[in-house]
């Protein structure tokens, strides 16, 4: 998706019939289309290709004679069994960028494992840092290793497709779900390999950075995060406690770590008396980090969100239009931009074939065999 809000000519190949798995994860969904698939599919055109039938692998074959870069998650093994694997392909086409998704990664024990994102949340430790320190583990509200490791594979792609600006020559890519998981562990990570102490679940809170949490004021929770000794002073010369900055056990960030209990005793009965709003009121004037724990349709509501055109609505054959999510990367000669509507399966299939140059009988006698 992120390739195809740049400008690229992205073609969805998906299983005649039944498509993206993701089409099928609904309620909510809009004209017969999931909200997940409607999420992460704009600026694709899609293709419905038996993959077992020898006369789709022919069309992937001529796909790839003419692409740039070819992105799959079969599991491992699944397109070399079809004749599609980066060897048969990069030599029709030498400068093809081939990038494999998977679980865990050619090499790995559990390499022949299928991938799920909430196993591998588990699996990776993030669970075990994430949750009340007397609560349950818990994952990240939304699928985020898919999400990151999807974002890893688009800053391979654009880094091969560079060097292959003096090269000439394509390449494989492999990124691994659990190797994107294991890599944004970065600090806990970090505090293991250096002491051996085994990483402690904080809840809201942070593990090396005091006061860096969320806060109940009066009538609501709002986070604080207070990165170094001067913002700190400035916070408890606002909360009216100047004392706390002289306090040798606070005064240091160290100190507020090792003091953690002591501090909270002093500053969350304090942050009781007053407003959440009164309190960000003060902190946003002093340019403390501060904010409100917003819930998603007061996030989506936010100023912010229509002052950086955050939500867009996009026409749809099916549903009439549907808002979606904007673009976060902002270039200002070639912005990013939504040409397509998250495609119904197999819009397109005819017309891609079309202009590989099969013939109307062609794609008839390929539909009535069964490869479409």
């Amino acid at each position: 998706m992120m390739l195809g809000d740049y400008g690229a000519d992205v073609i969805k190949v998906e299983q005649p019939g039944r498509g993206d798995d993701s089409r099928h994860w609904k309620p909510p969904d809009a004209g017969g289309e999931s909200a997940y698939y409607l999420s992460i599919n704009r600026n694709k055109r899609s293709i419905a290709l038996n993959l077992r039938h020898p006369g789709a692998q022919d069309v992937m074959r001529r796909l790839a004679q003419s692409a740039d870069v070819l992105i799959h998650n079969f599991k491992r093994g699944g397109m070399d069994s079809m004749g599609l694997g980066y060897a048969a392909l990069s030599e029709l086409n030498p400068r093809l960028i081939y990038c494999t998704i998977t679980g865990y990664g050619e090499g790995s024990p559990y390499q022949d494992r299928p991938g799920y994102d909430f196993v591998i949340q588990a699996q990776s430790g993030h669970m075990s840092i994430t949750g009340e320190p007397d609560g349950e583990p818990q994952k990240v509200g939304v699928a985020i290793v898919d999400v990151t490791t999807g974002l890893y594979a688009c800053s391979a792609i654009l880094a091969a497709l560079h060097e292959r600006e003096s090269s000439g020559l394509g390449q494989h890519i492999e990124v691994a779900l659990m190797d994107s998981a294991l890599s944004w562990l970065i600090n806990v990570a970090s505090s293991w390999l250096m002491t051996g102490e085994e990483p402690l679940r904080y809840g809201n809170a942070h593990a090396t950075v005091v006061p860096y949490q969320a806060f109940k004021a009066s009538d609501r929770y709002f986070v604080l995060a207070v990165g170094n000794d001067a913002q700190f002073r400035t916070v408890v010369r606002l909360m009216g406690a100047t004392d706390m900055a002289e306090d040798e056990r606070f005064a240091t960030n160290p100190g507020r770590v090792r003091n953690r209990e002591a501090l909270m005793a002093r500053m969350i009965p304090i942050f009781a008396t007053r407003r959440a709003d009164q309190w960000l009121a003060m902190f946003v004037e002093a340019g403390i980090p501060a904010g409100p724990i917003n819930t998603v349709p007061q996030a989506l509501s936010d100023p912010h969100v229509a002052a950086r055109e955050m939500v867009l609505e996009v026409p749809h054959p099916t549903a009439g239009s549907v808002r979606m999510m904007g673009m976060p990367y902002k270039l200002s000669r070639t912005p990013a931009a939504v040409q397509r509507h998250p495609p119904l399966l197999g819009e397109h299939t005819d017309e891609v074939l079309r202009e590989l140059g099969l013939s109307e009988s062609e794609i008839t006698d390929l539909r009535a065999s069964g490869g479409l």
